[in-house]
C-alpha cells in the first residue's frame, strides 16, 4: 500500500516521515535552504505488524498543491499532519478537500509539535475536519508518540483495502519521474495503480503510444521479479530516450487502456462552490497529468469533460478539478464512461451513465450516431446558447496539428514542420493554429513554434518551481533542469517574460511576484 502525507506548509510532514522511516525525502538543496518540500518525497515505513508501506511525503505551501495532487492520486491511506500550534489553516482543508475527492477514506491525524504547544485544541479541530480518523499528539525530534502513532497507522493499513490483488487487470504506472542514469538507461518511477510488471514485459508509454521493454524493476532501491498494485516501483525502460517520457505519462501493459479527450464523470462539488456553468474552463487532474478541459453539466449530477490534452482513465477512476483563478480545489469526479462521445445533456445519456455507475455494460454505441449528429459543433438543448464560443467544432486541419503537439509532447517540432508533416499549406497551418490558441488546446511560445497546452503548463510549472529553488532561472540552468536543449529553454523563458510571470533581469529571469 502508498501511504500520503498531507497538511499545511510547516506541519512537520517531513519531519515527522523522517523519524518514522530514518529517511530525509527533502532531497533538493533548495529543500534544506530554505526547510520547505518542493517536490515529492519518497520513502519506506516497516509497521509493527510487519507490513511494508511506499510513503510519499507531499509539499505543503500553497503554490505546490498541483505537486501535492500529483503524489495524492496513487495513495491508499493519508497521514494528516496539523502542527499542536496552529490548529488547522487554509492547506489543511485544501489537502483534506483532494484526499475526499480521492475518495481515500482511512488514515491517521498526527498532531505534530506536540512539545511546543498543548495539542488538545488542534485535535478537537482534526475531529471535525477528519471524523473517524484515529489521531495521535506528536513530537517528531524527541521521538514521543511515534511508536503509538505506528500502531494507528497499522490498524488503518488493516482496514484498507489493498489493490496488490489486482494482479491480472491492465498495468498502469502514472509517472512522476523520469531520468538517466549512465549505464543503465532511461528510468521512470511512479505508483503502479492496478495490475503487475515484470522484468521482460512489453509496455507502452501513453499518450505517445512508445513502445518498450522492462528491463529491470525496483521498489524501493531493492531489485524485484515483479512489482505489485499499490506500490513505488522504478522501471529501467528499453527502447526510449529520456526526452521521450515525463511526469503526466502512464506506462501501460496491455491494450485495454487508450488516452481521450472526453470522459463521462459524476461530478461532486466541494460545499459553498456555486454549480458550474456550462463550458467553464478549469483544469482536471488524474494520475500525474493535468490538463486544462472545459466543463458540459448532464443532469444529475453527470457532467462531461472535454479536455484539451488525453488523459488515460479507466472506468472508476477518480479526478480532482481545479479552477483557474484562483487556483482551488473546487470538487471532483469518478469516471463512468472513459472514451466518451461529444454529446449534450438529454435524458437518454444521463439514463445510460445511470446504468453504467449502477454496474452495467450498456453497448457503447446505443445512440451514438444521434448523439453525434445532435451535437456536432453545438452544445443540446438549453445548453447551445449558453457557451457558443465553446462549441464552435475545430476543423480537420486543427486537429491534425492538436494531435501532432500532443504527440511531441515537450519537445514540439517547429509550425512549420508541424504543418509539413500534417500535409498544409502555411496559409491553412496558420488558421489551424490560430483556431487551436482561441480555442485553448495550445499556446505560442515563439513567432514560429507552439506547445501542447499541458505540456506547456507542466513547463512552466517545473520553470517557477527552478525560481523558486533558486531565486531564479537562466536559459542554461532551465535546459539542464528541463533536460532540453537550449532553444527550448530561451523559448519557454522568453514565453514567461511575456506572459508577465517572471521579469529578466541580465541573464536571469526571477519570479515577478518575489
Amino acid at each position: 500500500m502508498t501511504l500520503g502525507t498531507a497538511g499545511h506548509i510547516d506541519h512537520g510532514k517531513t519531519a515527522l516521515v523522517r523519524a518514522l522511516t530514518g529517511k530525509d525525502t527533502d532531497r533538493l538543496p533548495e529543500e534544506h535552504k530554505r526547510g520547505i518540500s518542493i517536490a515529492l518525497g519518497y520513502a519506506q515505513l516497516a509497521l509493527p505488524s510487519g507490513r511494508l508501506l511506499s510513503v510519499v511525503d507531499v509539499p505543503g505551501h500553497e503554490r505546490f498543491v498541483r505537486t501535492m495532487v500529483a503524489g495524492a492520486t496513487g495513495i491508499d491511506l493519508f497521514l494528516m499532519c496539523i502542527a499542536a500550534d496552529d490548529g488547522v489553516m487554509p492547506q489543511t482543508r485544501e489537502h483534506m478537500a483532494v484526499l475526499r475527492q480521492l475518495g481515500v477514506g482511512h488514515g491517521v491525524v498526527a498532531i505534530t509539535k506536540a512539545d511546543v504547544a498543548d495539542p488538545a485544541v488542534a485535535a478537537l479541530e482534526a475531529g471535525e475536519l477528519v471524523p473517524g480518523a484515529e489521531v495521535v499528539p506528536v513530537a517528531a525530534l524527541r521521538g514521543d508518540g511515534l511508536d503509538q502513532l505506528r500502531d494507528a497507522l497499522d490498524r488503518a493499513a488493516s482496514a484498507t483495502p489493498s489493490r496488490a490483488v489486482d494482479r491480472d487487470g491492465a498495468a498502469r504506472l502514472h509517472v512522476d519521474r523520469s531520468f538517466t542514469l549512465q549505464g543503465i538507461g532511461t528510468v521512470v518511477t511512479g505508483t503502479l495503480w492496478s495490475g503487475s510488471v515484470a522484468a521482460g514485459d512489453q509496455v507502452e508509454v501513453q499518450p505517445a503510444g512508445l513502445r518498450a521493454r522492462v528491463r529491470s524493476v525496483q521498489v524501493h532501491d531493492m531489485q524485484v521479479d515483479r512489482a505489485a498494485a499499490g506500490q513505488r516501483v522504478a522501471l529501467n525502460l528499453v527502447g526510449l530516450r529520456r526526452d521521450e517520457v515525463s511526469r503526466g505519462d502512464v506506462v501501460v501493459r496491455g491494450d485495454a487502456v487508450r488516452p481521450a479527450f472526453i470522459v463521462d464523470a459524476r461530478l461532486a462539488l466541494e460545499v459553498d462552490v456555486p454549480p458550474l456553468a456550462p463550458g467553464t474552463r478549469l483544469h482536471v487532474h488524474h494520475g500525474t497529468r493535468e490538463s486544462p478541459a472545459r466543463v458540459y453539466p448532464l443532469g444529475n449530477d453527470y457532467v462531461q469533460l472535454r479536455l484539451e490534452s488525453p488523459i488515460v482513465a479507466t472506468r472508476g477512476d477518480r479526478v480532482i478539478l481545479r479552477q483557474l483563478a484562483p487556483p482551488d480545489t473546487i470538487g471532483g469526479g469518478i469516471v463512468l464512461d472513459p472514451a466518451a462521445r461529444r454529446h449534450g445533456p438529454r435524458p437518454e445519456v444521463v439514463e445510460r451513465l445511470q446504468a453504467i455507475e449502477a454496474g452495467a455494460d450498456p453497448d457503447a454505441g446505443d445512440g451514438g450516431d444521434a448523439d453525434e449528429r445532435a451535437d456536432s459543433g453545438v452544445l443540446a438543448d438549453s445548453d447551445a446558447h449558453a457557451h457558443t464560443s465553446a462549441a464552435t467544432p475545430l476543423d480537420p486541419a486543427a486537429l491534425a496539428i492538436r494531435e501532432l503537439l500532443v504527440a511531441d509532447g515537450e519537445r514540439p517540432r517547429t509550425d512549420s514542420e508541424i504543418a509539413a508533416a500534417a500535409g498544409l499549406d502555411p496559409a491553412a497551418a496558420a488558421a489551424a493554429f490560430r483556431a487551436l490558441e482561441a480555442d485553448g488546446s495550445v499556446g505560442r511560445v515563439a513567432r514560429n513554434l507552439h506547445f501542447d497546452a499541458g505540456a506547456l503548463a507542466s513547463l512552466v510549472e517545473r520553470v517557477v518551481a527552478v525560481c523558486e529553488r533558486d531565486g531564479s532561472a537562466t536559459i542554461a540552468s532551465i535546459r539542464d533542469e528541463l533536460a532540453t536543449s537550449r532553444k527550448y529553454a530561451q523559448a519557454i523563458l522568453e514565453h514567461l517574460d511575456a506572459t508577465k510571470v517572471t521579469l529578466r533581469r541580465g541573464d536571469e529571469h526571477v519570479l515577478r511576484r518575489r
